[in-house]
């Protein structure tokens, strides 16, 4: 078990705890210069900052602890650290570049092996610019792995790669997660890769950790505003919550709007409080004008942008002419309801679907 609580104050600040279980890989998500970086340096013991406190610890044993003056220095952390521009020495082969990390205690047979588990044979005595960007990333992952490391740190690994190749490191890595139980952090800006290869997400901004769960967890029920906008959710609401019932509530959408929306009741609002609530596009159905069951919201298509398979669409909702709701429906299924700019559609939306959070929440997150 990887366990990460520090604090810093230059040169960036930090305030940040998460941790992570043998064999689980985090995605450390926010924007540049949330401190995902500079998180995964502090835990491999590369982070030089005399106000770095906390405690970084790996299986039980302490790397870091700033109250007892502990500092294990880099070299005898154990970590595997794969960075986004590889970092290979560019005058050595393959083969002495990951020998180099595994260091002479390594036989050669375990090095081969490495370059066989990656698809890397045949390559040892090529040096790095004779390699393609996915190869010489195997490389960098060779590199980190031949050090036996108690926890595999990767820095953005796959941004500096094609298509391609970044679907077969993906392939690579789920295999490596079959066979080992090291806990992985991964530094990504991309938000559909945290979604497809992590089992939980730390939401960094400005060096704090906002919010921390499953993919499924943060970006259907974000914690606040400033998480919702970080996870790149469109459709931001205000409105007032109304209990109704157990279990279920009513939504004034723009607080006075005359639009009011069906929703699940948590019993975490009060009656009555002003909140801020969001729905992710894809919880969305898409009827035609005169279709209506259940929460159904009539809107009228301001613009409507063909992308190929899918369209950007700007919806007004009636009755509230200073509110957008943003689609990426299919082109498809648009020609097939006949939408058009200036005709209208409705909306259905599960009352499961809306995320509501207190205005409270909002203020803290900014």
């Amino acid at each position: 078990m990887l366990q990460v609580a520090l604090q810093n104050t230059t040169p960036m600040r930090l305030d940040a705890n998460f941790d992570c279980a043998p064999g689980e890989l985090v995605a450390l998500v926010g924007p540049s210069g949330s401190g995902k970086t500079s998180l995964l340096r502090a835990i491999a013991g590369l982070l030089k900052s005399r106000t770095l406190r906390g405690r970084v610890a790996v299986g039980g044993a302490a790397w870091f602890d700033s109250e007892h003056g502990l500092d294990v220095p880099p070299q005898q952390r154990h970590a595997g650290f794969v960075f986004q521009h590889y970092a290979l020495f560019p005058h050595l082969p393959a083969l002495e570049n990951v020998a180099l990390a595994a260091g002479p205690s390594t036989g050669p047979d375990r090095i081969h092996a490495l370059f066989e588990r990656l698809g890397l044979a045949g390559l040892e005595r090529r040096r790095p610019a004779q390699l393609s960007g996915g190869q010489q990333q195997r490389v960098a992952l060779a590199r980190a792995l031949a050090r036996e490391p108690k926890v595999l740190l990767l820095d953005e690994p796959f941004s500096a790669v094609d298509a391609p190749a970044r679907q077969s490191l993906y392939r690579e890595l789920a295999a490596l997660r079959e066979s080992l139980s090291t806990p992985m952090v991964l530094v990504t800006h991309d938000l559909g890769e945290a979604r497809r290869l992590a089992d939980r997400v730390v939401i960094l901004d400005a060096g704090r950790s906002l919010q921390t769960g499953t993919p499924a967890q943060v970006f259907a029920s974000p914690r606040n505003a400033r998480v919702a906008q970080l996870v790149g959710i469109q459709n931001l609401f205000r409105g007032r919550f109304h209990k109704v019932e157990p279990g279920w509530g009513r939504l004034e959408w723009a607080e006075g709007g005359g639009v009011a929306l069906r929703v699940v009741d948590k019993n975490r609002i009060p009656d009555g409080a002003s909140v801020t609530w969001v729905i992710a596009g894809e919880r969305i159905d898409l009827l035609g004008d005169g279709e209506a069951s259940g929460n159904t919201l009539r809107c009228r298509i301001v613009e409507q942008l063909a992308l190929g398979e899918t369209s950007l669409c700007t919806l007004q909702p009636d009755r509230l002419p200073d509110e957008r709701v943003t689609l990426n429906p299919s082109t498809a299924q648009l020609r097939s309801l006949g939408a058009a700019p200036g005709g209208w559609l409705r909306l259905g939306i599960a009352p499961e679907a809306i995320h509501i959070m207190p205005q409270k929440d909002v203020q803290a997150a900014r």
